[in-house]
This record gives C-alpha cells, structure tokens and sequence, in this order.
C-alpha cells in the first residue's frame, strides 16, 4: 500500500508539473474527507502521510476552546477544563489528536476521489503562478482580452488570467476579443473560482501609475503624485509635490507640447486632467484644486474637517462644475469637505449660526441677550469654551465683572455635567449598531435615546428639523416639537435647529439611510 502512495504523487506530480509536496497535501485531504464519510457529524479529520515511506495514519483532533466561549462545534471542539483531565499541561487553541482507522487507498478510493485530488492540485498550481507574478511586484497589467464573459473582459496577461469587471472599466469604451489592454490590478481574490486578479481602469491609482509611466521623475523619486480623483472618461485631477526647486511640478507633467498628459488623456479614453499642486496648507490645497475657479474667501473647520468656500457669483458655476463635478473631484482630491457658496450664502449661514450660539447660552446659562451678546461677540461658540478657557482671558473682557464671569463659568459647568448624565442615562437601550455608526459620539447617541431613538432604522426614518430639534433643543421641548409636527416652534428654535443641523449632520444621516438601505 505503501509503495502504491509514492507511485501514485510521482506520477500526479511528473503529469502535472508541480512539486511532490503539493501532490502530498492534496491527498492527504482526499484521504481526510473520505475518512469523514463514516460520521454522522462534522468531525475533523486529519491525515499524515510519510513523505519517505508513503505510509499514512489518520486522526481525529479536537480545538481546546476556552471555557467561557462554550462549544460552537461540540463535534469538533473540547472545552479547556475536559482537555486538562486527558493532558495536564494543555492549552488553549491546542488539538487533542486520537488515532482511528485509515480508509483504504484502493480502486473506489481512486475513482471517489480523483477529482479532489486534481483540483487540489489545480488550486495549488494557480497559487503557485499568481505567486510568481505577485513577486514581479508590478502594479499594471498589459494583456490581451481573451473572452468576455456577462460584459467582463478576461484578460491574459503571461501565464495569469485576469477579470476586468464591467463596473471598472471606463464608461462608453467599447473593448472587444483581441484588444490590447492596460490596467490596474485592483485586488486578489483567492476564493474566485475564475481568474483571481481582479483588474482596474477607473480607480484613481490607475492615472497615478499611467503618469509615473510617462514621466521620469515620478519613477526616480524626485516628483510625487500625493493623491487623484476622477470622474472615469471625463475628468480627473492629480496633485504632485517635489522639494527639488529646479522641478517644475506641472510643467514637468504636461511636458514638452503637452506631450505626456495627452499620452495618459489618451490611454483613458480623452479624459481631460487638471493637475494640481499639493500643498501642505489645507486651504491653499483646497484653493488650487478648485481651480480653475476662483476664490473669494476660505473657512476652515478642523473639528468638522470642512471647509467653506466663498466665490463670486461669476465663480459659482465653475467652482461647483457640471452636475457637482469640480468641487466633487476636489472634495476627493484633498480629502476634505467642500460646501460652496456666494457671499451673501456665507453671511446668511454665520447670522443663523450665531443666533443659534445665541440662544444656546440664553437657555444654557440663564441669561439675557445682552450678555449672550457679550460672549459670542467675544468669540465664544460653545458651553465647553467658557467653562474651561483659562480665567484670564475672560476677565479682560471689559464689560463683565469676576463675579460675573465666575458665575458664567460654574453655570456652563453645571449644563455640561447635566447634559452629560442626561446622555449616558438615554444610552441605555440604544443599539450597537447606531452607537457604533460612522461619525456617531456617545452623546449625540443619548440625546437620541432619550428622544425615543434607539435603532438605526429608527434614526433613519427622522426628518431633517427633527434631528436638527434633538441636536439643538432640550430633550422635553424636541419631543414635543416632533409630537405636534413643529406646529408651533418658534424663529429663535428653527434658527437654533438651521444652525446645529450642519454638515456632518447631514453625513451622519446620510450613513444611515445607505445602511439601512444596504439591508
């Protein structure tokens, strides 16, 4: 029998061209999987077969799981303290392995697991070429389209297949059998059945690799592309940086007639490139890769990571592209949030914002619009602010006196510690799943719970005035106001509501509708 086994992984591994041990491990999985068949449940079963002498002994093991984490696979699994009566100084994720009966390596054995056995061998031969062209360490594929397959493109490139999706490849290109194509190898999908690499026309890296191709001093290191964006077929932009003074960045990527960005224009189907200067100025990066508009005035929030962008009505149209392309790109070029608007926009938004901090601190701290006045005039735009900005800075505010800024500062301590309390108590009952949402706090999480919002589906379902109410308001007064349909608010609350219903509010609702839509 013995002798049988090493005859048999010679001639698979001479007829199949790979090494013996891959032979070996492919059936000693054959030989596990016919074992398995005399059990009723999901044993695990594995098979050891002598490499030397082709004898082979089969085992039944068991994973040694923690006590507390109970058996999910009682067929397979043991708990710790069972496996320390059988072996003292067992641990954890160890196996306990027991001998059984090796079934026979005879002719129903052959002809019930021949398949296994070539596949086995088919996968570790695909591994072993996509090994070999991942060492290559290239980033691009050129090949020619062998088939399409449900309007995917196979691409062969070497010895390796590769899939082009349709979803990644460039709108309006109309490819065909025979055509020569370069792309990005976007990933690698070891579960595929088909071709594992998985290619790209359309992602960003794409261009980056496209321009380090034509240009020189991407590849030598002395000029880099930090970031791309692109709207496939039509437009795209790229931000470059060098510290070589010499170098000029744009000029070196147009090169001499436009040269090297019409060669890169033209592998992707006449997309038009804008390129950008990267800087390490977030608004001058900003400015420039809104370009060619320009700009008026710039408002950076750090907390937020947004801007405002403020242009001229006759910048408008430009800075904001057709159908929210330019500022879209620019958004993803720099990786900040854009909101474009006029002059007048931008004064209208800092009114409502500062008759929301307004009434903010009337309700907060108890005081009268003069002295909200005061401190938002003083620059002050949040309870957290006052309470703990140093005592000095306070006091050299002419018009109020010690006493007056200590009381200012023990009553927005006292709202803090109040709202704090109020929102881990609404915390109890909310789900996970809205607690852990993308851009959720702790807090904002209670003051939901407390207004009766406990599930994403639930948040989902809110108006944009409710979520504002529940941002801005007192728990009481948002519940009534989203009872009687905010009948009867007031213009200092929908000022107040405008104001704390921002930017990353409407983010944070918009990650809720997309998962509860995905379900």
């Amino acid at each position: 029998m013995s002798r049988e086994v090493l005859l048999l992984v010679d001639v698979l591994a001479r007829e199949k061209n790979v090494d013996e041990d891959i032979v070996f491990g492919a059936l000693e999985h054959a030989l596990a999987t016919a074992t398995k068949k005399r059990y009723e449940g999901e044993v695990d079963i594995r098979v050891e077969i002598d490499r030397d002498t082709g004898e082979y002994r089969t085992f039944r093991r068991w994973h040694v799981v923690a006590d507390e984490a109970g058996l999910q696979l009682p067929d397979q699994e043991i708990l710790h303290f069972e496996a320390v009566e059988q072996y003292a100084d067992i641990e954890v994720d160890e196996y306990i392995e027991e001998p059984v009966e090796s079934v026979e390596l005879g002719r129903r054995f052959a002809q019930d697991t021949k398949q296994i056995v070539l596949q086995r061998i088919r996968d570790a031969e695909r591994e072993q070429i996509l090994a070999e062209f991942l060492e290559r360490g290239d980033s691009l594929v050129m090949g020619t389209i062998k088939r399409m397959e449900r309007g995917e493109a196979v691409v062969e490139s070497g010895r390796i297949e590769a899939r082009l999706p349709r979803d990644q490849m460039i709108p309006k290109e109309n490819l065909r059998v025979g055509d020569r194509v370069r792309a990005y190898i976007l990933r690698i999908d070891r579960n595929a059945r088909g071709p594992q690499v998985i290619l790209s026309r359309t992602a960003p890296e794409f261009i980056m690799k496209l321009f380090e191709l034509e240009v020189p001093e991407i590849e030598q290191g002395s000029l880099i592309i930090k970031s791309a964006a692109r709207d496939p077929g039509v437009r795209a932009k790229i931000a470059v940086h060098t510290d070589d003074k010499r170098i000029d960045p744009i000029g070196t990527c147009v090169g001499m007639r436009g040269s090297r960005v019409q060669a890169v224009t033209g592998e992707l189907g006449g997309e038009r490139v804008d390129i950008v200067l990267w800087s390490e100025d977030p608004a001058q990066f900003v400015i420039g890769a809104l370009a060619p508009a320009n700009v008026s005035s710039i408002m950076v929030d750090e907390e937020k990571h947004g801007m405002d962008v403020v242009v001229d009505d006759e910048n408008l149209a430009i800075a904001i592209g057709r159908s929210g392309q330019n500022v879209r790109l620019a958004a993803e070029l720099t990786g900040w949030q854009i909101n474009i608007m006029t002059a007048e926009q931008s004064a209208d938004k800092a009114e409502q914002e500062t008759a929301g901090i307004r009434t903010l601190f009337m309700e907060k701290l108890d005081v009268d619009q003069e002295v909200a006045d005061i401190l938002v005039d003083e620059g002050f735009s949040s309870l957290e602010e006052i309470a703990y900005v140093p005592i000095s800075e306070m006091l050299e505010i002419e018009a109020l006196d010690e006493d007056t800024v200590n009381e200012l500062r023990n009553r927005a301590r006292d709202a803090l510690v109040t709202e704090a309390i109020a929102s881990e108590e609404g915390v109890e009952g909310v789900e996970d799943a809205l607690i852990g949402l993308e851009g959720m706090s702790r807090v904002l999480a209670g003051k939901l719970g407390l207004a009766g919002v406990k599930s994403v589906e639930a948040f989902a379902a809110l108006a944009y005035d409710e979520f504002g109410a529940i941002l801005a308001l007192s728990t009481e007064r948002a519940r009534q106001l989203i009872d009687t349909a905010f009948e009867d608010v007031t213009d200092d609350e929908m000022k107040l509501i405008d104001a704390k219903y921002d930017e990353h509010a409407k983010a944070l609702l918009a990650t809720a509708w997309k998962l509860v839509e995905a379900k």
